[in-house]
């Protein structure tokens, strides 16, 4: 998901171009275009699919206007660089703040319970502008990155901008003492050489790591800042060329920079249309929006007849423009906490009602906020703006703290009745609910764990408990993880194998292998199916390195001998090479057959559970938040059982093997009624997202799926 951050300006955000006093208004043209390319994006993807193209005009754009103003106003000490970061203060702070401040008291109001806690951490760690580095690490964490959207992530970029604000203003001071030890400031050729060879060395180290990353790895190449200062960087040296050319003032030809300016929005408009998802980015697909706006700013085109800077002139586009940056605060916490308020999606009328208020309170922070701490006033307290700024952080900080803290109580409250309900030898608790001969009742009351607690409620391979780290190799490389769990000291040994769906049986296996005195030892991924198929990642290398792993896992397993495999997978990515999942059982059903016949032909005992129903997989894309929105009607969380209960391509497969030392074990029956797959089981919720068991449910699954396994090692062939 693509967000944007208002480009910084020269002085009073009045774009003024850097040879002369005109205002250039192709610059508030570009602005308006870029945060309706975002805003649209967010509200309608599949109409403007490269919509996120927006956030990359927008860093262009503020690379220009901060290397413009530091190259007609180079700082020369320490003091020149706290006032210009005093500037940034006062431009950027108050209305950011206040943004964030209000979107921490509307989700305490109207959002589900469950989104307290990352809207928390990521307004805290927005307000301090290193959030686009959090983002970054939760997008490896296969389950984070499936997470609902916070109403603030879309601050990413701006920590990005106050990044490249905090470090180029240095970059620009000693570049220019540089030139004064080696003697060249009274040389503009020279100098202007020294300048630009400095911003472009940056720029040239910024593009080719970002060109790396994308290849290798995508999810944290989109947000960290690295691969994105070169954005910002090539923006500045276009500016560099326009602010130290020779003679000063020098334009190119009208037709010239008309046609320039034509391509550059062109270039634009292409990228915003013909991106998708699917695009590999930022990466050198990137170098089409960014090359398009360096274009149309070096062009500075004007308004001529034939320029595009007359439809860019546009009244309507100036005062877009002039309000992008509070649009771009306002729009997003509007689209995600507004279906907590009107329903789950948002509606043609839902829609149009958020670009209404986003608009009107764009246009009112403008003028109350934005405009208010740029007055000469202002300017000249520095101090007062560095006290001030510190004291709004803090005011944000201390407000997300507060919502973590009301948070942790109920999660408390939580844990103590969980307690309770475990120990409580309810033969109806669970999965015993769904035992006909009980004759149970519906469920009713306050389940456990609270939606609150259920979203946390996942097993030690995940929360590194009881002395266990991480449990699952992840990409980009997909090392060999393996812990223990269950009786370690006892001398029978069931090895568990699998995706996060095998992950999810940890709880069941280590109460039975504390029962049975069985050591429990885990070989688990995130995402990447135990199937020797080449699977469809977002690039080659993590398909290459998940392949290995399931390569090298085979072996390990064979090697080692176990008393029993349990092997579990949920199917999440398509076949390299087919469009769909659909497509891609046959190729999965043949990967899994050549896994198993290896361990087969081993004599080794394997036991293939078949994959569990998922409500991600009908219309509940998290049942935790689904709960914590609807209260105690459970049947709104709820789905039919055709809709939840995927096609598991290791059915096929077990049958295509026909080995007696392979069975397949089916508990859905366990989970899901004949029809309909509850939400909440025996007063127990059955997932902490849209796709996995919550550690409480599995553990009660553990009496149902002990047989099976006690059977399958006793009659080890």
């Amino acid at each position: 998901m693509a967000t944007v951050a208002d480009p910084e300006v020269a002085t009073r955000d009045e774009p003024a171009d850097p040879t002369g006093t005109s205002k250039r208004t192709d610059i508030q043209g570009l602005r308006a275009i870029a945060v309706a390319l975002v805003v649209v994006y967010h509200l309608a993807p599949t109409t403007l699919t490269g919509g996120f193209v927006g956030v990359d005009v927008f860093f262009v754009v503020s690379g220009f206007l901060i290397t413009s103003h530091l190259l007609l106003r180079r700082p020369s000490r320490p003091r020149h660089l706290l006032e210009f970061w005093g500037r940034r203060i006062r431009r950027l702070l108050p209305a950011s703040l206040l943004v964030l401040l209000l979107t921490l008291v509307a989700t305490r109001l109207v959002a589900p319970v469950t989104q307290w806690d990352v809207t928390a951490r990521q307004s805290a760690a927005a307000a301090t502008y290193w959030v686009n580095w959090l983002l970054a690490s939760d997008s490896v964490d296969y389950l984070a990155a499936a997470a609902a959207p916070s109403p603030v992530q879309h601050f990413w970029s701006l920590s990005v901008e106050e990044q490249f604000y905090l470090g180029w203003p240095v970059l620009v001071l000693l570049l220019g003492q540089l030139a004064v030890i080696t003697r060249v400031a009274g040389s503009l050729p020279r100098l202007r050489l020294l300048v630009l060879a400095g911003l472009g060395l940056v720029v040239a180290l910024s593009l080719a790591w970002s060109v790396h990353l994308t290849d290798t790895d995508p999810a944290r190449a989109y947000f960290v800042t690295t691969t994105r200062i070169w954005e910002l960087g090539l923006g500045g040296l276009v500016a560099g060329f326009v602010v130290l050319r020779e003679p000063p003032g020098r334009r190119l030809p009208p037709p010239v920079a008309a046609g320039a300016a034509w391509l550059g929005v062109a270039a634009i408009v292409t990228s915003g249309v013909a991106y998708s998802g699917a695009t590999p980015f930022p990466g050198w697909q990137a170098l089409v929006p960014v090359g398009g706006t360096a274009l149309v700013l070096g062009a500075a085109a004007g308004t001529q007849i034939w320029s595009p800077g007359r439809i860019l002139a546009l009244p309507p586009l100036q005062w877009l423009g002039d309000i992008s940056y509070s649009v771009y605060l306002w729009h997003w916490p509007l689209i995600v906490l507004v279906p907590a308020v009107s329903g789950d999606h948002l509606g043609a009328l839902d829609k149009t009602a958020i670009v209404v208020a986003t608009l009107v309170l764009a246009a009112l922070t403008k003028r109350y906020v934005e405009d208010a701490f740029r007055t000469p006033a202002w300017s000249r307290r520095l101090a007062r703006t560095y006290v001030l700024g510190a004291a709004a952080m803090a005011v944000v900080l201390a407000a997300s703290a507060l919502l973590v803290v009301n948070l942790h109580a109920r999660e408390d409250a939580a844990r103590r009745a969980l307690a309770r309900a475990q120990h409580s030898d309810d033969p109806c608790f669970g999965a015993g609910a769904l035992v006909a001969s009980r004759q149970c009742p519906p469920s009713q009351g306050d389940p456990v764990p609270a939606p609150v607690l259920a979203a946390l409620d996942r097993s030690a391979a995940y929360q590194g408990s009881a002395g266990h780290r991480d449990c699952f190799a992840s990409v980009p490389a997909y090392r060999t993880v393996r812990c223990v769990f269950g009786d370690r000291t006892a001398e029978r040994t069931v090895v568990l194998v699998g995706n996060s769906h095998a992950g999810q049986w940890v709880p069941a296996l280590h109460r039975i292998g504390r029962q049975q005195h069985w050591r429990v030892v885990t070989y688990l991924s995130s995402q990447c199916a135990m199937s020797d198929v080449r699977q469809q990642f977002e690039t080659s290398e993590q398909a290459t390195a998940c392949l290995d792993w399931v390569h090298r896992v085979t072996a390990q397993v064979s090697a080692a001998r176990p008393d029993l495999v349990v092997l579990a997978n949920r199917v999440s990515l398509t076949a390299e090479g087919v469009d769909d999942l659909a497509h891609s059982a046959a190729p999965y059903e043949q990967g899994y057959e050549q896994v198993l016949r290896t361990w087969a032909d081993q004599r080794l005992p394997v036991v293939v559970l078949r994959d569990t129903p998922a409500p991600g997989d009908g219309d509940v894309a998290s049942v935790p938040d689904c709960l914590a929105s609807n209260g105690d009607d459970f049947a709104a969380c709820s789905g039919p059982r055709v809709d939840w209960v995927p096609v598991d391509p290791t059915v096929a497969a077990v049958a295509a093997l026909d080995s007696p030392a392979v069975r397949l074990v089916d508990l859905n029956d366990h989970i899901c009624g004949p029809a309909v797959c509850q939400a909440v089981v025996g007063g127990v919720v059955v997932y902490f997202d849209g796709s996995h068991l919550t550690a409480t449910y599995n553990r009660t699954l553990s009496p149902f799926l002990e047989p099976h396994l006690v059977a399958a090692m006793d009659r080890r062939p």
